[in-house]
């Protein structure tokens, strides 16, 4: 068997997720003090250096207290909306040469629950795995219920997967530094769409870089 473990934002999209699918719920349902309250968040940033929180406080400005029913329909046009502006073309060929191969597609990300899983549908992953965020009597809580998925996180992940599908060999792409962690656990590894720098860092980690933008 083998396993093909891609990285969601900048991965196989072009940019972030989470912020474009916050807005656009705005724009449909604005909130009283959305962007001084965004402001606020951001700003508390460099005082604890927690993206998991900061990713917290964000969903619950944007969507808290929204209902199952409102975020479902939300996401499905989220996703479904998904196109070339978005999605990176080499790794829409990247998935298709796995696919084609037979290897098993896990869909490993740091962005949340609300929307990933259904890109991971929508593009024919096997798994995804990803941030989790709390509901509370059919309402969005918007706290994180798992770790957040990222750096070391994503090793973590990786190994759990390595230990359950043990004798496969593993493939992993990734875009950024924080993607080195679980890239160097995998025996095919990738850095994808990344800049000079970081490309000669990866280089120097034996691991090799493609684009997928273009």
């Amino acid at each position: 068997m083998r396993v093909a473990v891609f990285d969601l934002d900048g991965t196989i999209t072009r940019h972030d997720t989470l912020w474009p699918y916050l807005r656009g719920w705005v724009r449909r349902r604005p909130r009283t003090g959305f962007w001084p309250s965004v402001v606020a968040a951001v700003s508390r940033y460099p005082c604890d250096r927690d993206r998991g929180l900061l990713k917290s406080r964000l969903i619950r400005i944007a969507m808290g207290g929204a209902a199952a029913t409102d975020v479902e329909s939300w996401t499905h046009a989220y996703v479904a909306a998904l196109g070339e502006a978005e999605l990176c073309p080499g790794a829409l060929a990247a998935i298709e040469r796995h696919r084609g191969a037979g290897d098993r597609l896990v869909l490993l990300s740091a962005s949340v629950d609300l929307y990933v899983p259904a890109i991971g549908r929508r593009l024919g992953f096997d798994e995804t795995i990803c941030t989790e965020v709390a509901w509370r009597d059919g309402l969005l809580d918007g706290a994180l219920v798992s770790e957040n998925r990222r750096a070391e996180e994503k090793r973590r992940c990786v190994e759990s997967l390595r230990a359950r599908l043990a004798g496969a060999r593993f493939a992993a792409y990734g875009n950024a530094r924080s993607d080195f962690a679980h890239l160097q656990a995998v025996d095919e590894p990738v850095l994808v769409n990344a800049r000079a720098a970081l490309r000669r860092e990866a280089e120097r980690l034996g691991i090799p870089s493609a684009e997928w933008r273009t």
